[in-house]
């Protein structure tokens, strides 16, 4: 019977790459021109970190190293695993000699399985290669990170990687479907690679689907049609955490996309943190991007995010997409400019390093009894008692009277402020020289 010997395992597990020549893409981490390519074919495993997305090989290059060296090969799921696992693991490598520990989701590792764990990796017993999906710098427990000498971040593969695993797959007569006749077109292989976001994993899960789906016992040939393969591939190509690596990432891809008055770039990222849910991380970060980004270059902006942040609590998904479009794209086509909280910081530094001087007496309050006696407010000038509301007397202590933390800049409406600035700083200037 057709598939009776292909029912045992997923297709996904039965291609995974045996040594590390199998292995597709990430040819930065472990091509042959790499060290790591190297040092493992001259017999040498270092421990590592390998960190990224799902589905792009992190446990499939982890298991073709240990093919390639030929060492025995263990793995465990830190979500699962107890301190009896790792005992176990290393009795086998004191009876080995030297044995490779893969942990996935290595970041969940608990104290007792660290303390048992890492003193065997020092000494070499262990070879340690820890796999996860979270920043490994924000995540993993500083402990492994130091054991291990290099961490490798592997990347979503490219549609042309998914393409060579695809047709690997179909054409493979031990692990894939070599010995069935499949008709498959190039069109319906494209889409599968477009459709699965640089997955593997998911890319073979959606081929084997549609090959079972096309299965027809009556006839000679396997004949996958383009409809069964859009149905099979919907929401494949998509996965978001909202509380992981990826999504800061989107949010920060969000904001330099506006910042940099990149439309398309900026709606891309949106649809993406929209598919995600978190309406919550997109209102907050547009908001600081009306006052980070645009500010005074376009004061209006901050009235208007609000005013659209409001509206998407009101409407919910899918109705507030809407706004959320409408904004972003004002966002991008607005002028930018940072000069404003970039002053308040050179502030807090001057604050923060104790650079504050005294406050000029004639500006201290003067609103209680005894301040006369002081002579706190005394020589203050009311500016409202001038012309235009504006006098000249110094409002910084002495030690810093010189001092410019505000630079403004040329875009948008700056180009007013920037022009009453340096009146202002005219007017000082001449009749502070008198």
């Amino acid at each position: 019977m057709l598939f009776d010997s292909l029912i045992e395992s997923p297709l996904s597990y039965r291609m995974r790459p045996q040594n590390i020549d199998e292995v597709v893409g990430q040819k930065h981490i472990i091509g042959k021109e790499t060290a790591l390519y190297k040092m493992i074919i001259n017999g040498h495993v270092p421990s590592i970190l390998l960190y990224g997305p799902p589905g792009v090989g992190k446990t499939s290059i982890a298991r073709a190293i240990a093919g390639t060296v030929n060492r025995p090969f263990v793995s465990i799921n830190a979500t699962i695993a107890g301190k009896k696992d790792i005992e176990n693991a290393v009795e086998e490598a004191k009876i080995e000699g030297n044995l490779i520990l893969f942990i996935d989701e290595v970041h969940r590792f608990n104290k007792a399985q660290q303390d048992y764990l890492l003193p065997h990796v020092e000494k070499g017993l262990i070879t340690l290669i820890g796999a996860t999906t979270e920043n490994p710098f924000h995540d993993v427990n500083p402990a492994i990170r130091s054991r291990c000498g290099q961490i490798k971040e592997l990347k979503p593969l490219l549609k042309e990687d998914i393409k060579e695993l695809l047709m690997r797959a179909l054409s493979d007569k031990e692990r894939g479907f070599g010995k069935e006749k499949i008709q498959i077109t190039k069109d319906s292989i494209d889409l599968i690679c477009s459709s699965t976001n640089g997955d593997a994993r998911s890319a073979l899960n959606v081929l084997e689907e549609v090959i079972i789906a096309s299965k027809d016992d009556k006839a000679n040939c396997i004949t996958v049609e383009k409809e069964i393969v859009k149905e099979c591939v919907q929401n494949k190509g998509f996965t978001h955490d909202k509380d992981g690596d990826l999504h800061y990432s989107l949010l920060s891809c969000l904001q330099k996309s506006i910042r940099g008055s990149d439309v398309n770039s900026a709606l891309h990222y949106l649809a993406r943190l929209i598919e995600g849910g978190d309406l919550i991380s997109i209102c907050r970060r547009l908001l600081v991007i009306a006052y980070e980004d645009i500010s005074i270059a376009a004061p209006e902006i901050g009235f208007r995010t609000l005013a659209a942040i409001q509206a998407v609590e009101r409407l919910g998904l899918p109705e507030g997409r809407i706004p959320l479009a409408n904004i972003v794209v004002e966002q991008c086509l607005s002028p930018k400019t940072n000069s404003a909280y970039t002053a308040l910081d050179l502030a807090l530094e001057d604050v923060r390093n104790g650079n504050v001087g005294e406050i000029p007496i004639h500006l201290k309050d003067a609103h209680y009894s005894g301040a006369k006696i002081l002579g706190h407010g005394s020589g203050y000038k009311y500016p409202h008692d001038y012309p235009n509301s504006w006098v000249n007397q110094q409002y910084l202590p002495e030690s810093l009277k010189d001092k410019k933390y505000y630079q403004p800049k040329q875009n948008g409406y700056e180009k007013h402020y920037s022009q009453v600035y340096e009146k202002l700083n005219g007017l000082k200037n001449n009749l502070n020289n008198q």
